[in-house]
C-alpha cells in the first residue's frame, strides 16, 4: 500500500509553524491541535525547514531549564528531517521510521509539503489490514466463500 492511500483515509492537513515562534507558542499549538509534532516552515507550509516535537521540548527543558520557553523554535527543532513521498510504500516507511527512530514523517511531493504521517497512522493502517484479513479468514472458515 502506498502512503497516498493512508493520506486519503486520514487527510492531508498539516500544522506548520514559523521557526521564529517561541517554544511556548509551539506548545500551545501542539495542545490546541492535540498533536505531538509540527512541521517548521518559514514559507507558509510550502517547504519543510525542520520539525519540532514534544520530545524536543522535553530534551531542551532538561538541558537548559524553563528559559527555553522564550527561545525560538529554531533553537530546538530538528533541521535534518527525514521525509517520504506519497508514492512510497507503507512497509518501507514503517521500516524507515523504526531505523531512524522518528515518529513523524512529512510527505513531500515535487519539493512541496503535502501531508504528514505519524507512527500512529502506520500502526492504525496495519491493524485495519489485520482485521480485514481476520474477517476474510473467518468468513472463509464459516463457509462464506464470497467474503473478499
Amino acid at each position: 500500500m502506498k502512503i497516498s492511500e493512508v493520506i486519503k483515509k486520514k487527510g492531508s492537513d498539516v500544522v506548520t509553524i514559523a521557526s521564529t515562534m517561541t517554544v511556548a507558542e509551539m506548545l500551545r499549538i501542539l495542545d490546541e491541535n492535540r498533536i505531538g509534532a509540527v512541521v517548521v516552515s518559514d514559507d507558509d507550509g510550502v517547504t519543510v525547514h525542520g520539525i519540532a516535537s514534544e520530545r524536543d521540548v522535553v530534551r531542551s527543558l532538561h538541558q537548559r531549564g524553563v528559559e527555553v520557553m522564550g527561545d525560538t523554535v529554531r533553537s530546538i527543532m530538528t533541521s535534518e528531517v527525514w521525509t517520504c513521498t506519497s508514492e512510497d510504500e507503507l512497509e518501507t516507511l514503517a521500516m524507515s521510521m523504526t531505523d531512524h527512530r522518528v515518529r513523524h514523517l512529512p510527505v513531500v511531493d515535487d519539493d512541496k509539503l503535502v501531508a504528514i504521517v505519524s507512527i500512529g497512522d502506520v500502526v492504525k493502517n496495519r491493524l485495519d489490514e489485520l482485521q480485514a484479513e481476520r474477517n476474510q479468514l473467518f468468513g472463509y472458515v464459516q463457509g462464506d466463500r464470497s467474503v473478499t
